[in-house]
């Protein structure tokens, strides 16, 4: 597949998927047409690391973070153990971020509950909210 159509199957625009190959988290080919400066061919691996990327950071990851994450992988440190150690250090991560969101959401709420009865007396104060 040329750029174009990748981009397509792969539900990036053109942009992001030339920022991922700029940033290493995609690696295409080089094709035989283009002259001096090759066409780049991606395949269905390509497909597979682009979406791979959404994933992860839908999980939170960074793009350097998936970045190192797939110099690691393809360095060959991907036993189990290193995996699970991944796996943890994001869920760690995640659940403090939730702790921030539950506390921004309560303080939102009750602001809003606030606000809604009239705004009787002094409202919510952030300092009594972990966010």
């Amino acid at each position: 597949m040329l750029i174009s159509e990748f981009s397509k199957a792969a539900g990036l625009p053109v942009d992001t998927v030339r920022f991922y190959i700029a940033k290493g988290l995609l690696r295409p080919k080089r094709g035989l047409k283009g002259g001096s400066n090759p066409y780049q061919v991606f395949s269905e691996a390509d497909l597979a690391a682009a979406r791979m990327v959404r994933l992860q950071q839908s999980l939170g990851y960074s793009l350097a973070e998936i970045a190192a994450l797939n110099k690691q992988y393809r360095a060959g440190a991907r036993s189990p153990e290193r995996t699970a150690t991944v796996l943890r250090r994001q869920i760690d991560k995640l659940e403090e971020k939730k702790a921030a969101l539950d506390g921004a959401l309560a303080f939102l709420r009750g602001k809003l509950a606030w606000v809604e009865a009239g705004q009787p007396g002094d409202g919510p104060a952030l300092k009594d909210y972990l966010c």
